[in-house]
This record gives C-alpha cells, structure tokens and sequence, in this order.
C-alpha cells in the first residue's frame, strides 16, 4: 500500500486512494464491523434517547461556554492544576514545548489524542530535540510507518496484517509472523520500557468535568493510565468544546461515546485525573498541565458552523460514509477525516476555501446523520459550506460555468426543448455504435463511464408523447 502525501491535491489524492485494490476491502471490512457492533449496543439501551439527551447536553454547554470555561479553570486550579491558554495551534504547540525544555524532558510518551494531531504537536517536540513515543498500538504502529492515522478512532484502519507485521520487521527487528499477539507482545515490551524512562506524558481529553476539574480519557488499552500517572510532568491538550458540566453529564456522554465508537456498553479503561499527586498519595505526576485551545473553534460558532463542535469524536459517521469506504482517510488530506472532517476541516481553517474540495466529498445520503450520537446534521452543513464557497467564488470554474449554462437552460423553454433534442440525438447515436447502451462518454462525462453504462436519452421525450396523446385523445372524443 503506497502512502499518500497529504500534500498533493486532493483529485490525485483520491486517485491514489482508488487505485490502491487493497486500501477500499481493508477499510469496508473495519468499518462494516464497527458499525455493526454500534447498532447492536445502541439497540440494548433506547439510542434516540441516549442521543437525544447527549445533544441537548452538548448544546447547553456551547450556549453557556464562556461560564462552563470560568468554572472548569477555577476547580483546575484550586486542584493543584496549571492553566493555559491558547488561541491557536501554534500557540498550544509552543507551550507544551516550553512545559518540556523547562522541565529538562527527553522522553514524551503520548496517549491517543486527536487534538495534538490537529496541532502537529509531535513535530514541535521533535525539532526541539524530545523524543515523543505514541503509545497506543494504532497510534505507535503509524508512528512506525511515519504515517497520518486514518481514522478518529482506529487510526491504522486502513492497514492488512501483512504491511503491519513488515513495519514490526523493519522497525522492530522483529522475526516476521502473522500472529497478533506476538506482534502486540512485542510492542508491548518496548513501550513498558519507554513508560518507565519518560519525563513527561501528554494526552488529549473526551471530556473535562466542569464541576470537579476533572480530565477523563476513554481507552480501550492500559497505555492512557500509563501516560497519566508515571511521567513526573502530565501535559492535557484539549479543545474548549471539551467540557462536560457535571459527573451526571460526563457518565452521560461516556455511554453515547463508547457505544458509537466500538459497540462497547464501557471501554476498557476510563482514566479520570483531578491534579498532580498530593503529599499522602503514592503515585501520580507532580506537575499537571491543561492546555485549553481554541484554534478556530470560536470562528466556528462566529461562521454559522457552531453545530459541527458537538461531536464527540466517535468516528460513526466515518464507519457509515460510502465515501470514506472507498477513499479512506488519507486522501482527506487532514487529521479530521469523512463526514465531520469534511464540515471541521474547511470551518477551522483561517480562510474557509483551504478545503475547499472537502464538502463536495460527499453523497449527502445523510446516513452521518441517523448515527450521530449527537445528531448533527451534517449534510445540512456541507451544503451550507457549499453556499459559503461558491458565495466566496471558490467553486470550480468548470462547475460555476456548467451551473449558470444548466440556470439558463432551464429559465427558457426554446432552449430546454433544444436541448433535450440535442441531448437525445447524440446519446442515441453513441448508443448505437456502442450496440446499447453507452460505454464512453467525452469528459467531463467520461468519470461515469469508467465505472458503469450510460443509458441514453429518450428517442422521445415525455412533451412530445404527452402532446400525442392528447391529439389522439382529442380525435377519439
């Protein structure tokens, strides 16, 4: 499987993806899996309330933000917790840079966290001279592969067992087997001896409690209670969006979350940090950093795009998009991927027309939007970021002409019936010298020949016939 540069546009981006025969079966077989296991544990409780009441709870705290944000700070710090701000991702990526040299750190190990992605945090670290170990397999197999993850919530998603085991050979040193277990005993000995010898840990965070300020991170392997609890320095990067009002809420989005991402009632491990270790507790860290970013998210809200900020990052919508199955996530071309990508991605970029090519990645069959457990409507959004992009004249010109000619058309009834004349004599044509039904068409039209047939117009149209009719009606009366 070729690795694709996120940096190319996104057409050959998606051409890549295409013609990779292993990349769309791999990816299919995941997510068919995923989102069978989410039906089965939304279907065990009532899921349209479950999803109902995280929404409801999701929109209250981005109604009342600013106070939620006053009050989580407030019982950080009176936790023994240090408080940062950042306005964006440079920002937030430069303190936890500074957390580190001051602290004289070598060694960063990293739970799972789709806000350091957002930042590129691990590039920052490394070209200040750290060594950052990603330390969940997904995450740690892509860091190997020197990889994007693919996935919000399985990042090497996109990868067979066969490229895995000869990333562990190559990196690794690892005898070559197709035996999971050996390969994840393997890296479950090097990452014991990266826990033991690191100074500092970073993760992300599903949700912060309001009330109590409390950090929670949801995983399904040891490796985030690790992070939070060996280094003497634990730094928490998480998006202002991130907060839950009360415990109540908290156990409440915990249910929606674990149940949408893997069909689990409960994750495996739920680690819930308050602060630093006190002077009558054994372990913990004894420093403890919260670094609340918003990067674009208040631009969010400011561009009409504020609904997009209630995921809580389950990957539903990715496991059910016809689109993502096909492409994956790379040729996305940033951290966020699929459906929510395609609405987070454009809204959070300064200039709103950087992705521009992201919201047309869609079919709008609004299947994100029956497994969102915080249902939003996605569709709804992608085409208002269509408007935005065509009001910023951002659309393709090809398109913006083919549009304003299919207006024109159809505002002129001598032009339409020309058309359709126009349009039935030349697909019948093609038609007969393709002996049925037509095989090639001349681009732009040739993308949909490549895949199936193209049937041809009507030899008569639907006027035509009704007008016939109604003569021959006429004379028999």
């Amino acid at each position: 499987m070729a690795v694709i540069d996120l940096q190319t546009p996104f057409a050959e981006r998606v051409a890549q993806a295409l013609g990779d025969s292993h990349l769309a079966p791999s990816v299919v077989r995941a997510t068919d899996r995923l989102l069978l296991a989410r039906n089965q544990a939304m279907g065990s409780v009532d899921g349209e309330k479950l999803r109902h009441q995280t929404r409801r709870m999701k929109e209250d705290v981005l109604r009342n933000l600013p106070d939620y944000l006053e009050q989580l700070e407030t019982q950080f710090k009176a936790n023994g917790i240090i408080v940062h701000w950042a306005r964006d991702g440079v920002e937030a990526a430069e303190i936890v840079r500074g957390i580190g040299l001051q602290n004289g750190v070598r060694t960063v190990v990293k739970s799972k966290s789709m806000a350091t992605e957002e930042i590129h945090l691990n590039r920052t670290l490394e070209q200040a001279g750290l060594k950052v170990v990603e330390t969940d397999l997904g995450e740690y197999i892509i860091q190997l592969a020197g990889e994007a993850p693919s996935h919000i919530v399985a990042p090497v998603i996109h990868k067979r067992l066969e490229e895995i085991a000869e990333i562990f050979h190559d990196k690794l040193d690892m005898p070559r087997t197709m035996d999971p277990t050996q390969m994840t005993s393997a890296a479950r000995v090097r990452l014991r001896n990266e826990f033991f010898g690191a100074q500092m840990g970073v993760s992300g965070c599903n949700f912060a409690i309001a009330e109590t300020g409390t950090v929670c991170i949801v995983t399904n392997e040891g490796n985030g209670r690790m992070v939070t609890s060996l280094p003497r320095v634990y730094v928490v990067v998480m998006g202002i969006e991130k907060v839950a009002p009360t415990v109540e809420d908290a156990l409440l989005q915990l249910q929606a979350l674990c149940r949408s991402a893997t069909g689990q009632a409960m994750s495996v491990y739920c680690s819930m940090t308050s602060g630093p270790r006190q002077p009558d507790q054994p372990d913990g860290p004894e420093q403890m950093h919260v670094v609340l970013m918003d990067n674009g998210r208040l631009q969010m809200l400011e561009r009409g795009y504020g609904e997009a900020l209630l995921c809580i990052r389950c990957g539903a919508c990715l496991n059910v998009c016809p689109v993502y199955q096909e492409i994956g996530g790379h040729a996305y071309g940033n951290t966020y991927n699929g459906p929510i990508g395609a609405v987070i991605s454009p809204a959070l970029a300064p200039e709103i027309d950087r992705f521009k090519d992201l919201p047309n990645a869609s079919t709008l069959c609004g299947a994100c939007r029956d497994v969102c457990p915080a249902q939003i409507d996605l569709p709804r959004l992608l085409v208002d970021l269509r408007a935005d992009l065509v009001q910023k004249d951002a659309a393709p010109r090809l398109e913006k002409l083919a549009i304003q000619g299919f207006v024109k058309t159809m505002s002129s009834r001598e032009m339409y019936e020309r058309g359709g004349k126009l349009a039935s004599l030349s697909t019948n044509l093609l038609a007969g010298l393709s002996g049925g039904n037509i095989k090639f068409m001349p681009p732009p039209l040739n993308g949909w020949t490549q895949q199936r047939d193209f049937p041809p117009f009507a030899k008569k149209s639907f006027r035509k016939w009704w007008m016939e009719r109604q003569k021959l009606r006429n004379r028999e009366g």
